[in-house]
């Protein structure tokens, strides 16, 4: 019994994840209130409470659900010995692949680049986006210093400058084409880091065909 009780409740908490990604997706973040969840949900909103103590803390754990390499791709990178700069592209490449191919990374995506109002209510989620960026332009520092530093060359410009450019051209890539999917994502954003690479004295290797994202 507490066994079907506990799977019960990961029902529902998945249920009014999904309800989340619809709603948020069609009325806009702040827009929607937590009774609006529940009801698209089928359950009451003591069930909803249960689960998640405000919006924020939903919105949090929808965001959660969607495991992107994106999100870690710079530590993976370190993580490697040798040349960061070749593992880093091929987590961005899995990433791309992932946002191309599957429906919900790209719809809760949507709802976190075009749907989330800074309003006083959203605090959390805009300080956990705040907080994210963060962590991944200071890890991309660490590989463009490490990579400049394995190549003995000097980079052009300061490394958290150029790790703010380099966040800032892939975030703004896919959130372009999340806006109009009529190019290529995944050839622009290889062909666009390797322009960036090339441009600050990091030229990337050509990958080997075994070495591809499938």
């Amino acid at each position: 019994m507490a066994r079907r009780t506990k799977e019960e409740a990961l029902a529902t908490r998945e249920a009014l994840l999904d309800a989340a990604e619809r709603v948020f997706q069609q009325r806009g973040v702040a827009r929607t209130s937590l009774a609006d969840i529940a009801q698209a949900a089928g359950v009451t909103r003591g069930a909803l409470y249960w689960h998640f103590k405000d919006k924020a803390a939903l919105f949090n754990a929808m965001m959660d659900r969607v495991t992107l390499p994106l999100g870690t791709e710079s530590e993976d990178a370190l993580d490697t010995p040798g040349d960061p700069l070749p593992p880093l592209c091929q987590q961005l490449a899995r990433a791309v692949q992932q946002i191309v191919h599957d429906e919900r990374t790209r719809r809760v995506l949507r709802i976190a680049m075009q749907k989330v109002e800074h309003v006083e209510e959203l605090g959390p989620v805009i300080a956990r986006h705040i907080r994210i960026h963060r962590l991944n332009t200071a890890l991309e520092r660490q590989v463009l210093e490490r990579a400049a530093a394995l190549r003995g060359c000097t980079l052009p410009a300061p490394s958290d400058q150029l790790a703010h450019g380099f966040h800032g051209m892939v975030h703004g890539l896919i959130y372009s084409w999340l806006l109009d999917e009529g190019f290529d994502l995944q050839a622009t954003a290889d062909a666009s880091v390797r322009a960036f690479m090339q441009g600050i004295g990091l030229p990337l290797p050509l990958l080997a065909p075994d070495a591809a994202v499938p």
